[in-house]
Protein backbone atom coordinates (compact mmCIF):
# COMPACT_ATOMS: atom_id res chain seq x y z
CA UNK A 1 0.00 0.00 0.00
CA UNK A 2 2.77 2.71 1.19
CA UNK A 3 4.77 1.72 -1.85
CA UNK A 4 1.73 2.23 -4.52
CA UNK A 5 1.11 5.75 -2.88
CA UNK A 6 4.67 6.48 -3.05
CA UNK A 7 4.93 5.15 -6.92
CA UNK A 8 1.22 7.43 -7.32
CA UNK A 9 3.35 10.40 -5.66
CA UNK A 10 6.33 10.49 -7.69
CA UNK A 11 4.02 9.98 -10.91
CA UNK A 12 1.94 12.46 -9.97
CA UNK A 13 5.34 14.77 -9.78
CA UNK A 14 7.00 14.05 -13.17
CA UNK A 15 3.72 14.58 -15.21
CA UNK A 16 3.24 17.42 -13.47
CA UNK A 17 7.16 19.20 -14.26
CA UNK A 18 6.34 17.62 -17.85
CA UNK A 19 3.28 19.51 -18.06
CA UNK A 20 4.68 22.46 -16.66
CA UNK A 21 7.40 22.27 -19.22
CA UNK A 22 5.06 21.88 -22.03
CA UNK A 23 3.01 25.36 -20.60
CA UNK A 24 6.37 27.31 -20.46
CA UNK A 25 6.51 27.01 -24.23
CA UNK A 26 3.10 27.91 -24.97
CA UNK A 27 2.00 31.57 -26.04
CA UNK A 28 -0.87 32.61 -26.31
CA UNK A 29 -3.30 35.59 -26.98
CA UNK A 30 -6.09 37.36 -24.77
CA UNK A 31 -8.00 39.55 -26.44
CA UNK A 32 -9.89 42.88 -24.69
CA UNK A 33 -11.93 45.27 -26.36
CA UNK A 34 -12.43 48.69 -24.72
CA UNK A 35 -14.95 51.44 -25.87
CA UNK A 36 -13.89 55.25 -24.83
CA UNK A 37 -15.07 57.15 -27.78
CA UNK A 38 -11.81 57.23 -29.95
CA UNK A 39 -12.27 58.89 -33.50
CA UNK A 40 -10.17 56.29 -34.65
CA UNK A 41 -9.84 52.48 -33.03
CA UNK A 42 -6.31 51.76 -31.84
CA UNK A 43 -5.23 48.25 -31.52
CA UNK A 44 -2.21 47.64 -29.17
CA UNK A 45 -0.60 44.70 -27.71
CA UNK A 46 0.53 44.39 -24.45
CA UNK A 47 3.17 42.17 -23.12
CA UNK A 48 4.38 42.15 -19.42
CA UNK A 49 7.39 40.49 -17.38
CA UNK A 50 9.54 38.56 -19.91
CA UNK A 51 12.53 38.69 -16.70
CA UNK A 52 14.37 35.92 -18.45
CA UNK A 53 12.26 34.35 -20.93
CA UNK A 54 13.91 33.91 -24.00
CA UNK A 55 12.98 32.82 -27.74
CA UNK A 56 15.46 31.14 -29.94
CA UNK A 57 15.93 33.10 -33.39
CA UNK A 58 16.25 36.72 -31.85
CA UNK A 59 12.77 35.87 -30.59
CA UNK A 60 11.12 34.60 -33.50
CA UNK A 61 8.12 33.67 -32.50
CA UNK A 62 6.91 36.08 -30.24
CA UNK A 63 7.95 38.65 -32.66
CA UNK A 64 6.03 36.68 -35.34
CA UNK A 65 2.97 36.58 -33.11
CA UNK A 66 3.05 40.14 -32.21
CA UNK A 67 3.43 40.98 -36.18
CA UNK A 68 0.63 38.72 -36.84
CA UNK A 69 -1.53 41.09 -34.27
CA UNK A 70 -0.86 44.34 -36.65
CA UNK A 71 -0.45 46.40 -33.60
CA UNK A 72 -0.10 50.10 -33.82
CA UNK A 73 1.53 50.11 -30.59
CA UNK A 74 3.31 48.19 -28.40
CA UNK A 75 3.27 48.59 -24.47
CA UNK A 76 5.66 46.46 -22.46
CA UNK A 77 4.40 47.15 -18.70
CA UNK A 78 7.96 45.58 -16.53
CA UNK A 79 9.98 43.29 -15.83
CA UNK A 80 12.03 43.54 -19.10
CA UNK A 81 14.05 41.94 -17.40
CA UNK A 82 15.43 40.24 -13.69
CA UNK A 83 17.25 41.81 -10.84
CA UNK A 84 20.30 39.61 -11.23
CA UNK A 85 20.67 40.13 -15.38
CA UNK A 86 23.77 42.10 -16.06
CA UNK A 87 23.34 41.85 -19.66
CA UNK A 88 20.80 42.89 -21.91
CA UNK A 89 21.94 42.93 -25.11
CA UNK A 90 19.41 40.36 -26.14
CA UNK A 91 16.91 42.55 -24.72
CA UNK A 92 18.04 45.03 -27.15
CA UNK A 93 17.16 42.73 -29.89
CA UNK A 94 13.70 42.04 -29.02
CA UNK A 95 13.20 45.90 -28.29
CA UNK A 96 14.81 46.90 -31.65
CA UNK A 97 12.57 44.21 -33.81
CA UNK A 98 9.18 45.29 -32.10
CA UNK A 99 10.14 48.92 -32.65
CA UNK A 100 10.17 47.56 -36.22
CA UNK A 101 7.00 47.00 -36.12
CA UNK A 102 5.67 49.92 -34.20
CA UNK A 103 6.27 52.60 -31.45
CA UNK A 104 7.04 50.21 -28.15
CA UNK A 105 6.31 52.29 -24.61
CA UNK A 106 7.80 50.60 -21.44
CA UNK A 107 7.95 51.23 -18.02
CA UNK A 108 9.64 50.34 -15.07
CA UNK A 109 8.74 47.18 -12.66
CA UNK A 110 10.09 46.05 -9.07
CA UNK A 111 13.34 44.20 -10.84
CA UNK A 112 14.02 47.25 -12.86
CA UNK A 113 13.90 49.32 -9.36
CA UNK A 114 16.25 46.76 -7.79
CA UNK A 115 19.11 47.16 -10.68
CA UNK A 116 22.62 48.73 -9.41
CA UNK A 117 21.92 52.31 -10.76
CA UNK A 118 25.25 50.93 -13.33
CA UNK A 119 23.34 48.35 -14.80
CA UNK A 120 19.89 50.25 -15.19
CA UNK A 121 22.25 52.87 -17.14
CA UNK A 122 22.83 50.05 -19.50
CA UNK A 123 19.70 48.36 -19.61
CA UNK A 124 18.20 52.53 -20.54
CA UNK A 125 20.67 52.67 -22.89
CA UNK A 126 19.93 49.32 -24.74
CA UNK A 127 16.05 50.27 -24.96
CA UNK A 128 16.78 53.68 -26.36
CA UNK A 129 19.25 53.00 -28.57
CA UNK A 130 17.07 49.95 -30.23
CA UNK A 131 13.86 52.21 -30.74
CA UNK A 132 11.88 51.94 -27.15
CA UNK A 133 10.50 54.78 -25.26
CA UNK A 134 10.90 54.13 -21.85
CA UNK A 135 9.22 56.15 -19.66
CA UNK A 136 10.22 56.60 -16.37
CA UNK A 137 7.69 58.91 -14.59
CA UNK A 138 7.00 60.99 -17.76
CA UNK A 139 4.35 60.91 -20.50
CA UNK A 140 4.72 60.76 -23.86
CA UNK A 141 1.82 61.41 -26.65
CA UNK A 142 0.81 59.05 -29.02
CA UNK A 143 -0.73 59.46 -32.42
CA UNK A 144 -3.27 57.38 -35.31
CA UNK A 145 -4.45 60.18 -37.60
CA UNK A 146 -6.11 62.91 -36.01
CA UNK A 147 -6.70 60.62 -32.81
CA UNK A 148 -4.17 61.49 -29.97
CA UNK A 149 -3.60 59.55 -26.54
CA UNK A 150 -1.54 60.07 -23.09
CA UNK A 151 0.81 57.44 -22.66
CA UNK A 152 2.00 57.89 -18.88
CA UNK A 153 4.70 55.72 -17.37
CA UNK A 154 4.78 55.63 -13.39
CA UNK A 155 8.28 54.37 -11.56
CA UNK A 156 6.14 53.76 -8.41
CA UNK A 157 8.59 53.40 -5.49
CA UNK A 158 10.84 50.49 -4.70
CA UNK A 159 8.90 50.52 -1.27
CA UNK A 160 5.49 49.12 -2.69
CA UNK A 161 7.08 45.81 -3.58
CA UNK A 162 9.57 45.61 -0.68
CA UNK A 163 9.99 47.15 3.03
CA UNK A 164 13.83 47.97 3.76
CA UNK A 165 14.99 44.37 4.83
CA UNK A 166 13.61 42.98 1.78
CA UNK A 167 10.55 41.44 3.25
CA UNK A 168 6.66 42.09 2.33
CA UNK A 169 5.42 43.63 5.75
CA UNK A 170 4.43 47.24 6.11
CA UNK A 171 4.64 48.15 2.37
CA UNK A 172 3.89 51.71 1.11
CA UNK A 173 0.36 52.12 0.08
CA UNK A 174 0.64 54.67 -3.59
CA UNK A 175 -1.67 57.14 -3.51
CA UNK A 176 -3.34 59.24 -6.05
CA UNK A 177 -1.50 62.16 -4.70
CA UNK A 178 1.67 60.28 -4.76
CA UNK A 179 1.08 59.78 -8.75
CA UNK A 180 0.31 63.39 -9.14
CA UNK A 181 3.56 64.43 -7.14
CA UNK A 182 5.41 61.91 -9.52
CA UNK A 183 3.89 62.38 -12.77
CA UNK A 184 1.88 65.43 -12.62
CA UNK A 185 -2.20 66.16 -13.29
CA UNK A 186 -3.57 63.96 -15.82
CA UNK A 187 -4.08 66.00 -19.38
CA UNK A 188 -7.49 66.50 -20.94
CA UNK A 189 -8.63 63.60 -23.29
CA UNK A 190 -7.68 60.19 -23.18
CA UNK A 191 -4.69 59.19 -20.86
CA UNK A 192 -3.29 55.63 -20.45
CA UNK A 193 -1.37 54.55 -17.43
CA UNK A 194 1.70 52.16 -17.62
CA UNK A 195 1.88 50.89 -13.76
CA UNK A 196 3.58 47.36 -13.02
CA UNK A 197 1.49 46.56 -9.98
CA UNK A 198 -2.17 46.49 -10.12
CA UNK A 199 -2.82 46.31 -6.64
CA UNK A 200 -3.53 50.24 -7.07
CA UNK A 201 -6.17 50.69 -8.60
CA UNK A 202 -8.65 52.55 -6.78
CA UNK A 203 -5.13 55.22 -6.50
CA UNK A 204 -4.92 54.78 -10.36
CA UNK A 205 -8.87 55.91 -11.25
CA UNK A 206 -8.03 58.67 -8.36
CA UNK A 207 -5.92 60.08 -10.36
CA UNK A 208 -7.61 60.17 -13.55
CA UNK A 209 -6.79 57.11 -15.85
CA UNK A 210 -8.89 56.08 -18.03
CA UNK A 211 -7.01 52.98 -18.90
CA UNK A 212 -4.21 51.16 -16.74
CA UNK A 213 -2.02 48.32 -18.09
CA UNK A 214 -0.02 46.50 -15.67
CA UNK A 215 1.69 43.09 -14.82
CA UNK A 216 3.56 42.04 -11.85
CA UNK A 217 1.48 39.33 -10.80
CA UNK A 218 2.44 36.38 -13.03
CA UNK A 219 -1.45 35.51 -13.39
CA UNK A 220 -0.76 34.29 -9.32
CA UNK A 221 1.38 31.98 -10.63
CA UNK A 222 -0.63 28.90 -10.32
CA UNK A 223 -4.13 29.00 -11.63
CA UNK A 224 -7.18 27.66 -9.62
CA UNK A 225 -10.91 27.06 -9.59
CA UNK A 226 -10.85 30.35 -7.45
CA UNK A 227 -8.45 32.62 -9.21
CA UNK A 228 -4.43 32.68 -8.58
CA UNK A 229 -3.03 31.27 -5.86
CA UNK A 230 0.07 33.53 -5.27
CA UNK A 231 1.01 37.49 -5.80
CA UNK A 232 4.80 38.15 -5.66
CA UNK A 233 4.16 39.30 -2.02
CA UNK A 234 3.21 36.14 -0.71
CA UNK A 235 -0.47 36.75 -0.23
CA UNK A 236 -2.55 34.32 -1.45
CA UNK A 237 -5.75 34.38 -3.65
CA UNK A 238 -4.75 37.86 -4.70
CA UNK A 239 -7.30 40.65 -5.51
CA UNK A 240 -5.96 41.31 -8.85
CA UNK A 241 -4.89 38.67 -11.04
CA UNK A 242 -4.96 38.43 -14.97
CA UNK A 243 -7.79 40.11 -16.75
CA UNK A 244 -10.12 42.92 -17.22
CA UNK A 245 -10.91 44.95 -14.12
CA UNK A 246 -12.91 48.25 -13.35
CA UNK A 247 -12.80 50.79 -10.82
CA UNK A 248 -15.06 53.71 -11.59
CA UNK A 249 -14.67 54.85 -15.42
CA UNK A 250 -11.26 53.47 -15.25
CA UNK A 251 -10.78 50.00 -16.79
CA UNK A 252 -7.30 47.65 -16.22
CA UNK A 253 -5.60 45.31 -18.00
CA UNK A 254 -3.74 43.25 -16.24
CA UNK A 255 -1.72 40.90 -18.19
CA UNK A 256 -0.39 37.15 -16.62
CA UNK A 257 3.16 37.86 -18.19
CA UNK A 258 5.64 35.88 -20.33
CA UNK A 259 8.10 35.01 -17.87
CA UNK A 260 9.05 32.61 -14.66
CA UNK A 261 7.73 29.73 -13.32
CA UNK A 262 3.66 28.52 -13.49
CA UNK A 263 0.99 26.31 -13.68
CA UNK A 264 -2.41 25.89 -15.79
CA UNK A 265 -1.07 29.92 -16.19
CA UNK A 266 0.11 29.76 -19.64
CA UNK A 267 2.07 32.75 -21.01
CA UNK A 268 -0.17 35.52 -22.97
CA UNK A 269 0.64 38.29 -25.12
CA UNK A 270 -2.55 40.84 -24.55
CA UNK A 271 -4.31 42.38 -28.00
CA UNK A 272 -6.53 45.43 -27.02
CA UNK A 273 -9.15 47.15 -29.19
CA UNK A 274 -9.19 50.79 -27.81
CA UNK A 275 -12.36 52.15 -29.62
Amino acid sequence: MMLTVIIVLISTAVLGLIYMYIESRMLITRRYSIDIGLKESIRAVHISDIHKKKYPHDWQRLVTRVKALDPDVIFITGDLVSRSEREFACKGVLIKRLSELCPVYLCKGNHELDLPSDCMNKLRQEIVQNGGILLENEKAVFRKGDTAVNIWGADLRRSVYRDKKGGFSGLYRYTADDLTSELGIPDSGVNILLAHTPFFLDSYTGWGADIVLSGHVHGGIVWTPFGGLLSPERNFFPKYDKGLYQSGSTKMILSAGIGKIRLFDPPEVILLDIK
